[in-house]
């Protein structure tokens, strides 16, 4: 089969396409997917180079969030409900490939109204803006948020879910092209550019002076964001794209009255594996309502092309979801005609 082998730590850019490679075998628990379409995430560029926090043994497959099928010659474990054919999403190293191994209770049915390529980025980007708005920051209805990186795919995701929540929603970016993304694609009501000097000012003036109740941050910009945070706000570290881990002016947080409140959704599995069902299940239901939906890259890369695709994340150029498409299900379905 096909698929992206880490051999040796490097910068993606440096990797290829193998077509050789032996499909994977199904271990206990687990089940085979043929991969359709592949979600792109920054730490797949870090995890290339050994600079992620989790560094599997080489040689490795590239590659986490997927969207497919249960594989025909897939092996379904006692107590499964998941069917040989069935359309799946979920996450496992070894994503840039045709087929994968995955543990079952990482597979989750994808909706009739979402397609592959959407499927593809849900597994870390949805449950992460969830269970960080409503389990960590308990966001209320008529609540300002800011979200920085807001065209990103956690931020247009928070966009979208905040809204949906009733919330105010603040998007901030450091364009207006992502500014607008944000306000068309995922419902924004405000636009910030943060590139810009004092651009705090326009958000207390846009909340009247009161500031933001919730600051959704991915970058790294918690202590630039104090700056317009409410009496008894709450901040949210979600990561730091910006590639600096800040030292926050703890005055700053007593003073304001306000609660830093970190979120790490992939500990959720060993610490609170209760709380996964129960945000995957609200999210389904929101998917149902048609209030919200994933956001993808208006180019979908190529499976030959992955490297390009990752290299337009790197550069921060991307929107959205960013997706690689391994197969075409249309085209499949004709030859079977």
């Amino acid at each position: 089969m096909r698929a992206f082998v880490i051999k040796e730590l490097n910068h993606p850019s440096k990797i290829s396409l193998a077509a050789d490679v032996p499909e994977p075998k199904a271990g206990k628990d687990e089940v085979l997917v043929d991969v359709y379409s592949a979600g792109l995430n920054f730490f797949d560029i870090l995890q290339a180079q050994g600079k992620y926090q989790n560094k599997p043994p080489l040689p490795f497959i590239l590659g986490t969030e997927f969207a497919g099928k249960i594989s025909h010659d897939s092996p379904i474990p006692k107590g499964s409900k998941l069917k040989r054919g069935q359309r799946v999403f979920g996450a496992q190293l070894g994503s840039f490939s045709d087929k994968i191994a995955v543990q079952v209770e990482r597979v989750i049915p994808l909706p009739d109204n979402i397609s592959f390529d959407q499927g593809a980025g849900l597994y870390i980007t949805w449950p992460t803006s969830y269970e960080a708005l409503v389990g960590r920051a308990e966001l209320k209805a008529g609540e300002w948020v800011l979200v920085t990186a807001a065209a990103g795919g956690v931020g247009i995701a928070a966009v979208q879910i905040a809204k949906a929540l009733g919330a105010k929603v603040i998007a901030a970016a450091g364009s207006a092209e992502k500014i607008e993304i944000a306000k068309q694609y995922g419902g924004a009501d405000y636009g910030i550019n943060y590139s810009k000097p004092g651009w705090q000012k326009e958000v207390l003036a846009v909340t009247k002076g009161k500031g933001v109740d919730v600051i959704y941050d991915p970058v790294g910009l918690i202590n630039d964001s104090l700056k317009c945070i409410a009496w008894k706000g709450r901040a949210l570290v979600i990561g730091f794209a910006a590639g600096t881990i800040e030292k926050v002016p703890m005055n700053l947080i007593l003073l304001k009255n306000v609660s830093l409140v970190g979120l790490h959704w992939g500990a959720y599995t060993e610490k609170e594996p209760s709380r996964v069902e129960a945000v995957w299940k609200d999210i389904l239901s929101l998917f149902a309502t048609g209030k919200v939906k994933p956001i993808t890259y208006t180019e979908i890369y190529k499976f030959e092309n992955l490297t390009e695709g990752l290299a337009t994340l790197e550069k921060r150029q991307t929107w959205g979801k960013a997706v690689v498409r391994v197969k075409e299900e249309i085209k499949e379905q004709r030859a079977k005609l």
